[in-house]
């Protein structure tokens, strides 16, 4: 088992802790905005109801948040932790499904699309953030298994 510098160590569990926490929080957003379906109904409605409108920010920065967490500062030091060069995201990426953390690449990708969709076309056409809202509530499991992934390689290394 690898030994890491005490810095990188507790780098490494806050990244994770606030993964952890970032998960929680991106889990109950996204029950109570998806408890129905989000229609482009739904989202026309977006200015008249403040409350759904809150959830669908909390959802959209939420899922944000967390794959950011992940994937440009959480996967980078663990895979440094591991002994693997970093570079390119792409690279980090590849080499994170290589290791069995991250199940995708492409669809890692594939969500950074369409997180940048859910935050640029939020207000000009609720057919597109409809679809990008119900499109990014079907990610949502992936980002919690890579979540849970790397929290359970931690704790088979000795380093959680």
């Amino acid at each position: 088992m690898k030994v890491l510098p005490p810095e990188k160590h507790r780098r490494l569990r806050f990244l994770a802790e606030l993964a952890r926490k970032e998960a929680r929080q991106l889990m109950l957003t996204d029950q109570r905005l998806f408890a129905q379906a989000f229609t482009e109904e739904r989202a026309r409605s977006l200015e008249r109801d403040i409350d759904l409108a809150e959830q669908a920010d909390a959802f959209v920065a939420r899922f944000g948040r967390l794959q950011d967490t992940l994937g440009d500062k959480l996967l980078p030091i663990h895979l440094e932790a591991l002994g693997e060069r970093t570079g390119a995201a792409i690279d980090n990426l590849d080499k994170a499904e290589r290791l069995g953390i991250l199940p995708s690449a492409e669809d890692w990708l594939t969500m950074r699309k369409l997180r940048n969709q859910m935050i640029h076309e939020y207000i000009d056409d609720p057919r597109i953030l409809a679809n990008a809202l119900q499109s990014g509530h079907a990610y949502v499991p992936t980002l919690i298994e890579v979540t849970e992934a790397v929290m359970n390689d931690l704790r088979q290394r000795g380093w959680w």
